[in-house]
């Protein structure tokens, strides 16, 4: 209940009402699971049709949810989620663009040192469907290479900006080693929500 006390307050305060940190999946969730009495349970099925899907949820037994966050802008706000994250000793995945690692290489390494799990977000923030597979595999390369000098971490995990994404973007990366993560909540709702 801390932690969802913590980082609603953070929301409302801070990170909504600026481009700083874009909070991206599931601290919603998160807030609601607190109030549930019953399980939850969550599952990946299999897809009938011939679109590909990125990975959404996964089954678990308990009640838990994935916090990501897309660092795509600022940094005004790292240290202070990083100190929320460590003080209920919850992980976290940070999705990071090509700019944001060259503009804050310092809060990359201590996302990394804290433990976190690192995301890849592409080099430009770009609508990936619209891009050939070449310029897909440009986009996330530069970002792992980036990534991989500053912390010898090869990250696995990508968020497409903005959402898209279609079959060539998920092959593509499945090709490279990364599996597509997708969001299930996104906290601009939070905006409307009154606590």
């Amino acid at each position: 209940m801390e932690i969802a006390k913590d980082l609603s307050k953070k929301i409302f305060d801070n990170i909504i009402c600026t481009p700083a940190f874009c909070l991206s999946a599931l601290v919603l969730t998160f807030i609601f699971s607190l109030y549930l009495d019953y399980d939850v349970s969550v599952s990946v099925t299999a897809n009938t049709s011939s679109r590909r899907l990125p990975i959404y949820c996964v089954e678990n037994d308990k009640k838990q949810i994935a916090i990501s966050f897309d660092a795509a802008w600022g940094n005004e706000d790292t240290a202070e989620i990083l100190a929320i994250l460590k003080k209920h000793d919850v992980r976290a995945t940070f999705f990071m663009t090509g700019g944001w690692v060259d503009s804050y290489p310092d809060d990359v390494k201590a996302i990394a040192s804290a433990g976190h799990d690192l995301g890849n977000h592409s080099e430009n923030h770009k609508n990936m469907s619209q891009l050939s597979t070449a310029d897909i595999q440009l986009e996330i390369q530069k970002v792992h290479d980036k990534v991989k000098k500053l912390t010898g971490i090869d990250m696995f995990l990508f968020r497409p900006p903005y959402g898209d994404y279609d079959n060539d973007v998920i092959t593509t990366l499945e090709e490279m080693g990364y599996y597509t993560i997708q969001w299930s909540i996104d906290t601009l709702y939070i905006k409307v929500m009154t606590f």
